[in-house]
């Protein structure tokens, strides 16, 4: 039997379960810098890579905060730039740390025991200990509709600058068994990446742009 329901009307599970239907979803650790100076850093699951030429990544902030509006896509969107760190498995700790819901003025690299170092092209804040971090200037938001008294926001940043730690390499290609980046699913759960296999494409598919 196969269960159908309208997310308009509700749901018929102990817990919605739309954000366990499109997994895995990667963790965009975006850090940013307010206009008065204090650093932020959040992980986002609604997160991704919308284009290549020129690279553009996207992350969206939405629901209602405790403190008011998220911090992170009010200063990516006011100050024109943002960073994206790769949550790793041996990060874990430290990116649930910085998902806290606390007041505007607390910097999230303090409370999560991280290091803020400068970007080269940007002006917000990158984690020291993140493998690897791309450096993004926004390029546009979409406010989204939205529930009462929280904000729907979608950020789209072009990367202008990109650090790959040598340790998660393996004959200049990324090792993802070596960089063990972390995924959101449902519920609370997550999912690290260790296995890899990989398949040709048909008919010459791999020429293409982009493979």
């Amino acid at each position: 039997m196969t269960i159908f329901y309208e997310p308009s009307n509700g749901h018929p599970f102990p817990r919605n379960p739309f954000k366990a239907l499109v997994v895995p979803r990667p963790i965009g650790w975006i850090s940013t810098r307010s206009a008065a100076g204090v650093n932020n850093l959040a992980p986002h699951s609604y997160f991704n890579a919308v284009s290549d030429a020129p690279p553009v990544v996207l992350f969206s902030s939405n629901g209602a905060h405790p403190h008011g509006a998220k911090d992170t896509a009010d200063a990516a969107i006011s100050t024109g730039s943002f960073v994206v760190n790769i949550a790793t498995w041996d990060l874990r700790d430290a990116m649930n740390a910085s998902s806290a819901a606390v007041e505007p003025q607390v910097d999230e690299f303090e409370l999560a025991g991280l290091t803020p170092i400068k970007g080269r092209l940007v002006d917000a804040p990158m984690v020291a200990e993140a493998p690897v971090k791309m450096e993004c200037k926004t390029l546009t938001h979409v406010d989204l509709p939205h529930q009462p008294g929280g904000r729907n926001v979608t950020v789209f940043g072009e990367v202008v600058g990109v650090h790959i730690d040598e340790a998660v390499l393996e004959e200049g290609f990324l090792d993802m068994a070596k960089l063990q980046p972390i995924a959101r699913l449902g519920y609370r759960d997550y999912a690290v990446v260790r296995e890899v296999f990989s398949m040709d494409r048909p008919l010459g598919g791999d020429k293409a742009i982009g493979s």
